[in-house]
């Protein structure tokens, strides 16, 4: 059953479901600070911002334990949160920002990482499981739910004896920085076509191997 199950109904012992229909939260994750900026780990910060100045949305607003800016694209209302609580907690910014807007969880799009998806590559999917992202496994237990929208961006697996912490917080080859802004952009996109075209269409027209 898809929708975010917003809050027990005392009498009835069920929860109910976001109704705002017309309405998106698109969640970048990332680490707030200035030495993870350029890091793998902060794509979804990167391609959120991107979206951002794409969409014409300021997000510097303080609530929910995130930064956030709202507007309107394709006639619809969106939100988008950049969370503050760093990468492990950053459901807890998810969960608020969702419940306060009344957002079901199929107009949730969360934007992160993928050491599993090759360098430069973007992979959009209508729901699943967290795999070994621990923003995403904190996405998922404070949603209660895997039915939600999210944009999975390629940055490599470790290579050789390299540590996966150090492979997404790490510092990242300056060659490597333009493919990581252009997959960004490619993201940015997707999101944006998520909502004026619908997460079929967006798929269909977004998904693909190898660099963007």
């Amino acid at each position: 059953m898809m929708g975010f199950f917003r809050r027990r109904n005392a009498n009835k012992n069920v929860y109910k479901v976001g109704e705002a229909k017309d309405s998106f939260v698109i969640i970048g994750l990332g680490n707030p600070g200035e030495e993870y900026v350029k890091t793998r780990h902060n794509m979804g910060y990167r391609a959120l911002d991107i979206l951002a100045e794409n969409v014409c949305i300021d997000v510097r607003k303080s609530k929910f334990h995130s930064l956030i800016g709202q507007g309107k694209m394709a006639g619809k209302k969106v939100v988008l949160v950049k969370p503050l609580t760093y990468m492990n907690k950053s459901g807890i910014a998810a969960r608020e920002t969702a419940m306060y807007f009344d957002v079901p969880s199929e107009n949730v799009i969360v934007i992160y990482d993928d050491v599993d998806l090759p360098l430069g590559s973007i992979r959009i999917r209508k729901a699943g499981g967290a795999g070994t992202h621990n923003g995403m496994k904190s996405v998922v237990s404070e949603l209660g739910t895997k039915e939600f929208a999210r944009i999975r961006i390629g940055v490599g697996a470790a290579s050789g004896d390299e540590e996966l912490v150090d492979r997404v917080i790490g510092k990242v080859p300056k060659e490597e920085q333009p493919i990581l802004d252009k997959t960004a952009a490619a993201a940015a996109a997707a999101a944006e076509d998520i909502v004026r075209l619908g997460i079929e269409k967006a798929m269909s027209r977004h998904n693909r191997v190898g660099e963007v």
